[in-house]
């Protein structure tokens, strides 16, 4: 039977953390494990040397310590079972990245009982997360950094909080799933020229008109408003967010055309897309996006460039 087959299977039957019926999940004692490490290992071989000597040479305090050893030993499962019972974890926030960059899922732990936690890991297979201790009452947040490959939604796999208190002779985890997703943009091409040229539309109230051409004053900052039109020094001055006004008789807009794009591959197609929002955004253009079946307006901001991006991440779901 080949591996991955081996490990569907084991999956089908691992018991995860229950939910706590408000997205998140509750560690019961059912859905935890425990195995010793490998100092917990090696400690219990000394221990069974030490008892085959105390027993062969009949020594009173060989006995005396291997017995006092062994019972820290045994006591030591206890202490790392208990670490993980009844904490609680739920989806906290998860930006959107660009294809080839580091997803960070930020989960957050509840400790409900009267007991301190301490030396809580998140992981994911090979991936390790952050770690922290958890007082009695508290939450914290952790994170947990996962490789985004390609766009569209990424997933959060399963994963499990790890603990090795106190002694780290044994290791206790749970397995845990949630419904946690980022938003994956495609990765924004090196090379390329925008599928259209620049317009120019006409002011309807000339010099004093919107466009890009002439700087005319300042008005309060509204949201969307793109960050290189915000006035830094007034904002210095403890001034407020201020945004800065252009008029002019025209005000520059470009189109981005699927249907004008060379002929390349589809997700080529998108990292050019890609590329021609950003730089559009950062030279302050007006852009719209027609994409097939979908058309958005042009437009400007960081909400406009998000819902561009966005309709590019989801394309063909």
């Amino acid at each position: 039977m080949e591996l991955p087959l081996i490990n569907n299977w084991i999956s089908r039957f691992r018991r995860h953390a229950q939910t706590d019926g408000r997205g998140g999940v509750v560690i019961r004692p059912r859905s935890l494990y425990i195995l010793p490490t490998r100092q917990g290992l090696l400690l219990a071989l000394v221990l069974l040397l030490m008892l085959a000597g105390s027993i062969n040479y009949g020594s009173n305090l060989g006995h005396l310590v291997t017995f006092l050893l062994g019972g820290i030993w045994l006591s030591a499962i206890l202490h790392t079972w208990r670490n993980l019972l009844g904490v609680s974890i739920r989806p906290a926030q998860v930006g959107p990245v660009f294809a080839g960059q580091e997803a960070s899922f930020i989960l957050t732990l509840s400790n409900p009982s009267g007991l301190d936690r301490f030396g809580l890991s998140l992981r994911q297979k090979k991936v390790q997360g952050e770690s922290a201790d958890l007082p009695m009452g508290e939450t914290c947040q952790l994170r947990l950094p996962l490789p985004a490959q390609r766009r569209g939604r990424l997933g959060l796999p399963e994963i499990s909080l790890h603990t090795v208190y106190p002694l780290g002779l044994f290791h206790a985890w749970s397995y845990v799933r949630l419904e946690m997703s980022c938003l994956v943009y495609p990765k924004p091409a090196t090379s390329g020229k925008p599928p259209s040229e620049a317009s120019y539309t006409q002011s309807d109230d000339g010099d004093r008109g919107v466009g890009a051409d002439d700087f005319v004053g300042l008005r309060g900052y509204r949201l969307g408003d793109s960050p290189h039109h915000i006035d830094w020094k007034a904002f210095a001055r403890q001034r407020g967010l201020m945004s800065k006004q252009f008029g002019g008789d025209r005000t520059d807009r470009i189109q981005l055309d699927w249907d004008l794009l060379p002929p390349v591959e589809l997700e080529q197609r998108l990292s050019l897309l890609c590329r021609f929002i950003l730089q559009a955004e950062a030279r302050g253009i007006s852009y719209g996006l027609h994409l097939p079946g979908q058309e958005i307006p042009a437009g400007q901001g960081e909400q406009h460039k998000q819902r561009c991006l966005s309709a590019l991440a989801t394309f063909g779901e």
